[in-house]
Formats: structure tokens, sequence, C-alpha cells
């Protein structure tokens, strides 16, 4: 199956297909956790690209990567302008995917070479669906091996090739995975006057 054969055969199924460059592979649902940080990637990326040149996508476009292989990461950012009936976007800049109890191999693994493939991109990030906190992955350019940075709650993501810089934990708001600030007060002491 070539690239643009996937694309045809996935447009007409009622489930969602990647490409591995042989075979279409099912992707599965996730669970609230992992939906809701891929909305807050998103809403993030979206807020704060507005008018730069630069533009996110959610998980309906796809990328090109190593060999014929067609991937949906969670959210992408391109800076790079193209027809609104593509069904794969140039130019990728920044990909995002969210981790599931079974996409782990594939996206630390198999995703992270395909990932290395695609000359535009030079940032790959990976969030947990456990726990906040992701996996950082930059090349300053094409041909470079990715460097690897572990962030936290605690982190700011930092990325200058888009220009945006976004708290960790705000990947994480809305879920339950995030502590609640203490209120100053032990548990079970009553407030003085």
């Amino acid at each position: 199956m070539t690239r643009e054969e996937f694309l045809d055969w996935a447009e007409a199924q009622d489930q969602r297909y990647e490409f591995d460059g042989f075979q279409p592979v099912a992707m599965t649902g996730g669970a609230r956790n992992q939906s809701q940080i891929a909305g807050n990637i998103y809403f993030a990326l979206r807020s704060r690209l507005r008018g730069t040149g630069c533009v996110p996508f959610g998980p309906d476009v796809g990328v090109a990567t190593a060999g014929r292989a067609v991937r949906y990461p969670d959210a992408l950012v391109t800076c790079t302008s193209g027809p609104g009936t593509a069904r794969v976007v140039p130019g990728v800049v920044v990909v995002f995917e969210v981790l599931s109890p079974t996409s782990g191999h594939t996206d630390r693994i198999e995703k992270l070479r395909e990932y290395l493939a695609v000359p535009s991109l030079r940032r790959y990030l990976i969030l947990e669906h456990t726990s906040v906190g992701l996996t950082d992955h930059l090349r300053l350019k094409d041909g470079d091996p990715w460097i690897a940075t572990a962030l936290t709650d605690g982190d700011i993501l930092r990325m200058p090739e888009i220009g945006i810089e976004v708290p960790v934990a705000e990947f994480y708001e809305s879920t339950d995975l995030l502590v609640p600030p203490a209120s100053g007060m032990d548990e079970g002491t009553a407030p003085t006057a």
C-alpha cells in the first residue's frame, strides 16, 4: 500500500487508522485524562500562536514520516502554509503525543525514529497520562540526534522554534493528576481569628 492509497482507504473507514509504512494500524480510544491533556495542548498552542504565522492542528491531520508512514499525533504545529484540503501537513515543526496504556512502545520507540526522518521537525514531546510530566525531544537541525529532557509540573516548556512557552502543569489542567495547591493549613486545624 502506498501512502496515497492508505489516505484514500482511511477516509472511507469508520474507525481511525495510522499507517506504519506497511499496513494500517487501528488507533484505539483513550481515557478521560488523555483526552483532556490533548485538548489542553491544542488550547495552549492556539491561544499563544494566534497571529504568528504558525498554526496548531489536532489529531485529524497526518504527518508523513519515514518511508510511506503516516502518523496522526495528538497535536502538531506547522509554520508552513498549505491547501485546506491537504491530508498531510507540510513543514511540521513540533509534534505532541499523549501516551495511552497501549501506545508506549510505539510513541517512545517507533515514532521517535520516524519523526527523526521529518527534516522540518525540531521538537517531539511525549506527555505522560498517569502522572504530570513529559519528555522533550529536541534537535537543533536536520540530521542531528534527539536530545531528551524530562519536565514535570513545576517546569516551563520553552519552544523558541515557534516563539512560545507553556507551563507543563497547564497541559494537565482539569485532570485528576494535578495535586491541588496547599491551603496553608494542616488538615483538622481551625483557622484563628
